[in-house]
């Protein structure tokens, strides 16, 4: 699965497990429609491993944690169970880590969908996957929604109150119990970090923003230059980009006098991670024109891009919701004979560039994958720039690395 995309579930008892090469702390959190938490009773982990319809499920260390959601046993009221994950280890971040959620039948242990997020960073904690109704039906969501603040900023954003270390004193006291408010029972805490919210006095502070990843932003400060793996989403006062935009590819021969022959194109994927079309010089227009390719430029010379596609994000069709865009030399020139390559995402109307990443690197290939766009599950899209060489001289063979690389 792609973030963002859905399946319908075919099984009424589905497990998550989540899989990582370090110790993961896996929880689950029942949500209303308002995307809170009634009660402590809805927050699923290791020290509270059984609620209503949903249980947890150590792994021992020896295999991943999991939750198992019974949709037929969740309360009515509850319209979403979400899965989360964090490292084990205090203060270790997702960096370098590739946790797979892998969802499974819950009766017969078959796999129905496995899911990795793309690109983490500093992120401590993950929305990994959200079980959820709709219309009457459940499914299964791919999320990757991250937080910087760990357990905390998950707890926070679905409405359960987080404690607070203490400052040390400066010389030991005796600990003072405040009596209970008379209107508020009295609540044990579940685990040293996370505890049922208090009955405030006043109106309660707005949770804070969850961060969405390192070094993510949006279009809000104007232009944004990205370097290799850095991600923007596509969203500027607050509304997702869904007009035309145009990717322009650009490049130039590292050697004067020579010309350089580059094809740019960019491959549409589903859900799946599955090949829906390509569009290239030989394929100028795909999905019902809501992509369309410039043409070829054989070489390389005059300023300005050299081939640009225009994606028309909001015609997109929903099956679409990964495209990744790529330059490839069908005459076998390495991209150590280029200079200057670079692409830029620009704002179709106005010809504002929004988005830029100059590759500073060069390998001795055939291909380069160069920017991602991956549809988000709340229906924006985000860029993340690549620079990722591969070997392939022609967009057919860059449809598996591409796909692999979503």
């Amino acid at each position: 699965m792609t973030p963002g995309s859905n399946i319908p579930l075919s099984a009424a008892r589905v497990t998550v497990d989540v899989a990582a090469p370090v110790r993961l702390d896996v929880s689950g959190l029942l949500l209303t429609a308002d995307g809170k938490v009634r009660s402590d009773d809805d927050f699923i982990f290791y020290n509270q491993p059984t609620g209503p319809g949903v249980t947890y499920r150590s792994g021992g260390g020896t295999a991943p944690d999991s939750i198992t959601v019974d949709t037929s046993a969740v309360p009515p009221g509850i319209e979403k169970i979400v899965v989360t994950a964090s490292p084990d280890a205090a203060g270790q971040t997702f960096q370098g880590i590739e946790p797979t959620a892998t969802i499974r039948n819950g009766d017969d242990n078959s796999v129905l969908a496995t899911f990795t997020p793309p690109q983490l960073g500093a992120e401590t904690a993950l929305v990994i996957v959200e079980v959820y109704l709709r219309n009457g039906a459940w499914k299964a969501r791919a999320v990757g929604q991250g937080y910087a603040n760990g357990l905390a900023g998950i707890a926070t954003d679905f409405g359960v109150s987080v404690e607070e270390p203490a400052a040390p004193a400066a010389a030991p006291a005796q600990p003072v119990t405040p009596p209970p408010p008379a209107t508020q029972p009295s609540v044990a805490p579940l685990d040293p970090r996370v505890t049922a919210p208090p009955a405030p006095a006043a109106p309660p502070a707005a949770p804070p923003a969850p961060t969405l990843g390192a070094g993510k932003i949006n279009l809000d400060k104007g232009r944004v230059s990205l370097q290799k793996n850095q991600t923007v989403s596509l969203v500027k006062g607050g509304r997702p980009l869904l007009s035309q935009v145009k990717m322009g590819l650009g490049w130039e021969p590292a050697y004067r006098g020579k010309d350089i022959d580059l094809d740019a194109s960019v491959i549409a994927y589903g859900p799946q991670r599955n090949h829906v079309d390509s569009c290239y010089f030989g394929k100028l227009s795909i999905v019902g024109g809501a992509i369309k390719h410039s043409g070829d430029n054989l070489t390389g010379e005059g300023g300005g891009d050299d081939e640009v596609i225009v994606v028309d994000l909001g015609r997109l069709p929903q099956d679409v919701t990964g495209l990744v865009f790529t330059v490839n030399s069908f005459s076998g020139q390495k991209f150590t004979e280029v200079a200057k390559a670079y692409c830029r995402l620009l704002d179709a109307a106005s010809g504002e560039e929004l988005v830029r990443f100059d590759l500073t690197s060069a390998e001795p290939q055939t291909g380069v994958l160069m920017a991602k766009l991956i549809k988000q599950f709340s229906g924006e899209w985000e860029m993340t720039a690549m620079g990722e060489f591969v070997k392939a001289r022609t967009v057919r063979n860059m449809v598996k690395p591409a796909a692999k690389a979503l």
